[in-house]
């Protein structure tokens, strides 16, 4: 995956809300998922995933750190919630007011479509979904996610 250069840090920084991923065993049957993203002084990020598992009726969250695969202009990082142990994430898509993101691992299997807010227009959501389907990745496998007002 070709991740964005000229990528900043500091801009992507913050809460991200997810609206839609390839499902995966680390979310699976969460709702009212997020990321957020928040700079350390060593140049790393601290990365909080949360979301609502409505079957036990609880809120789960993993805590790790991401860091970047060479220059810090190009959105390619490693990220790890379970100590020594990295996996790629790479940011393949972003416009350019940082207001939605298109997020993956290494390969097609992690899709990750991210906004500042649980509700962007319409459009601009169709616009990500169809960018994602333009790298290659399996759109019809997508799970919208659920986000309480």
């Amino acid at each position: 995956m070709e991740p964005v250069t000229l990528f900043d840090v500091d801009r992507y920084a913050g809460r991200w809300v997810e609206l839609a991923r390839i499902d995966h065993r680390f979310e699976r049957g969460l709702i009212q998922t997020s990321a957020e993203y928040n700079r350390n002084a060593d140049g790393t990020s601290e990365v909080v995933n949360r979301g609502y598992d409505p079957r036990k009726k609880e809120w789960r969250e993993a805590v790790g750190k991401a860091r970047f695969v060479g220059e810090p202009t190009r959105a390619a990082l490693k990220v790890s919630f379970f100590g020594p142990f990295y996996g790629g994430y790479n940011v393949v898509e972003l416009d350019p007011d940082y207001q939605r993101s298109l997020g993956s691992g290494p390969n097609r299997s992690y899709l990750w479509i991210l906004a500042r807010q649980p509700d962007p227009p319409r459009d601009a959501v169709e616009r990500v979904v169809k960018r994602a389907a333009e790298l290659g990745f399996d759109t019809s496998a997508l799970i919208f996610v659920t986000h309480d007002r």
